[in-house]
């Protein structure tokens, strides 16, 4: 029975010892202080990472205002140049031929945006009962094999 108490007191010592060096340990210690360092940089860096997003959006919306407050302003000074000098002749007025130009290229740009992009127009020839029509070139594959 002596052997179960001196058994049992140097397990709890042993114990009671790991605890008490793992508290007073300077390695324990400087574990403790990098873990803390590294949450607190991955809290900045989530800070960092949100700020940057909403930099960016507000950036997107005012360049987005911008455009729109240019075309406005190009659109103003077109319709008050052909009314403040409506004897000026249509080549000299720069501001008439920009918006020419520019209601040309919207409307084209409207036009390519209708169809979807990855379909042709009309059938593809793989469900068509027509015979595909081959061309004869003077460098075919079948011509140079029999040479």
């Amino acid at each position: 029975m002596p052997w179960i108490y001196a058994l049992v007191g140097l397990l709890a010592g042993a114990v009671i010892g790991f605890i008490i060096s793992r508290l007073t340990a300077p390695n324990y210690k400087k574990q403790k202080n990098i873990y803390k360092d590294l949450e607190t940089a991955k809290f900045q860096l989530e800070q960092q990472k949100q700020e940057l997003t909403d930099h960016f959006a507000q950036s997107a919306e005012m360049l987005d205002s911008l455009g729109k407050e240019y075309t406005k302003l190009y659109q103003h000074m077109a319709k008050t140049s052909s009314e403040l000098l409506p004897n000026m002749p249509e080549q000299d007025n720069p501001f008439a031929q920009k918006v020419a130009e520019h209601n040309t290229a919207q409307h084209a740009d409207d036009s390519l945006e209708d169809a979807p992009k990855d379909y042709a127009s009309g059938a593809t020839g793989l469900l068509r009962e027509e015979k595909k029509e081959y061309l004869d070139s003077p460098g075919d594959v079948s011509e140079k094999k029999a040479s």
